[in-house]
């Protein structure tokens, strides 16, 4: 069955959808398997379960490149906080040669190498604006704007969404940041901390990586973490 030609048959026959049709130029594509928004390793390995049982599938991913949190909101110390049997993905274990606990860098290696194996190729810069269930024809339409606002609607009958828990900074408000004077920093933005030279800032969080961070900090500018 071409379900984005029942789609549109459907469409075609509802006076709303003619009217918001005419007003719009978005293009439509028909997505035979699931789309996947995020290219991180949990969009990558899903793409790469599917691939195995032969369904195809569309990653959709609005940064310029896979694992696009590891790549551009990490800094250039971190090592994996686990031993790597416990971070690989399905299907492709780590090399042998790399250590218990693999670097940015090496974590970035596999990533590129598990995607290039599977023959993954993620469609980057785009954004997902909207995603909702048509119950008319149970199909998902999703909308996404490319680097030029450009629209598209992808049609597909299943949406995998693997954007991660951290997709999103969140800065809390709370009291005595108005009078603080320096700089606010939370995890996304780590690759900074050390070109802050002689400048206050004050880091939010206490996870793993955020000590390690403060570790940095108080090593290389002799600052002092505050609980």
């Amino acid at each position: 069955m071409d379900y984005s030609k029942e789609l549109e048959g459907k469409r075609l026959h509802d006076p709303l959808e003619a009217k918001i049709a005419a007003k719009t130029t978005t293009r439509r594509t028909f997505v035979p398997g699931p789309v996947i928004v995020g290219a991180g390793p949990s969009g990558l390995a899903a793409a790469a379960c599917l691939k195995e049982k032969g369904i195809p599938s569309l990653i959709l991913e609005r940064a310029n490149c896979i694992a696009s949190l590891w790549q551009l909101k990490t800094y250039d110390r971190l090592r994996l906080h686990l031993p790597k049997q416990f971070c690989e993905l399905i299907l492709k274990p780590f090399p042998s040669d790399f250590p218990t606990y693999p670097t940015k860098q090496q974590f970035l290696a596999y990533l590129s190498a598990y995607a290039e194996h599977f023959d993954l190729k993620p469609v980057f810069n785009m954004t997902v604006v909207s995603a909702r269930f048509d119950s008319r024809c149970g199909l998902w339409l999703v909308k996404t704007l490319g680097l030029k606002n450009e629209e598209t609607e992808y049609v597909c009958q299943w949406l995998i969404v693997a954007t991660g828990e951290n997709a999103e900074e969140v800065v809390p408000e709370f009291e005595g940041v108005d009078e603080f004077g320096g700089l606010l920093f939370t995890p996304a933005l780590t690759r900074v901390v050390s070109c802050l030279g002689e400048r206050r800032f004050w880091w939010l969080d206490v996870g793993i990586q955020e000590w390690r961070c403060v570790w940095i900090s108080a090593t290389t500018m002799q600052a002092l973490p505050s609980l």
